[in-house]
């Protein structure tokens, strides 16, 4: 097959997008939270673990910690025993006091909306600034490329198999072929469109809407 042209491949991203966002209007953030405190931490504490999971344990963690302030003063002990269902619990719960504190400290208890800002809490990348950016602020700085996003964006070839493991490299892949406009919906619909159809064991090929723009297709 002739190589993809980049103005090809920006007019199949856009039909990529414009077709999940037919398909799932707007999706709703997966992780339970009441602020964009609550956010940061939940989303630091999904790395490696399934929104759900993490959603079975925040219940209790905000009842007994429901602030930063409150959080700033537990122990990383404290908090490992209220998350440890979770994979890497005991650094997640190091990171939670640690971002907390620093919350109070450096930003007066509040969770500040600017990237640079947010990549300096402890446990939290460029993922969680952009997901609580876009979900807490309305402020869309890029694309948040979970495993779903990554998964996706490289059986879709939109970005090259080189970096595949490097989802940072496939958001900056992203964020060149798509307009601004469709960057907002990105992580919520494809995360949706992943776990519906696009499975990493068993992607429903028979069942997608994008089969005839896949060029991975199994159908």
């Amino acid at each position: 097959m002739p190589r993809e042209t980049n103005a090809a491949k920006r007019e199949r991203a856009i039909e990529v997008c414009e077709r999940l966002d037919r398909r799932y209007g707007p999706v709703e953030c997966f992780l339970d939270h009441e602020n964009p405190f609550r956010l940061v931490i939940s989303v630091l504490l999904s790395a490696q673990t399934t929104d759900a999971q993490v959603n079975k344990v925040t219940p209790e963690l905000f009842r007994r910690w429901p602030t930063p302030e409150a959080m700033a003063g537990a122990t990383p002990t404290e908090i490992a025993e209220v998350i440890k269902s979770l994979g890497f619990y005991k650094t997640k719960a190091k990171h939670c006091v640690e971002a907390a504190q620093m919350i109070v400290a450096d930003y007066g208890g509040h969770v500040p909306a600017d990237m640079k800002e947010l990549v300096k809490l402890p446990g939290v990348g460029r993922k969680t600034a952009n997901i609580v950016l876009n979900v807490s602020f309305g402020i869309v700085e890029g694309i948040a490329v979970d495993t779903h996003v990554n998964r996706i964006a490289h059986r879709l070839k939109l970005s090259p198999k080189t970096h595949e493991k490097e989802p940072l490299k496939t958001e900056q892949d992203l964020l060149k072929i798509l307009p601004k406009a469709y960057w907002r919906n990105v992580n919520h619909q494809w995360i949706k469109f992943g776990r519906e159809i696009c499975d990493a064991r068993k992607p429903l090929c028979s069942e997608c809407p994008l089969s005839d723009i896949c060029p991975s297709v199994r159908c």
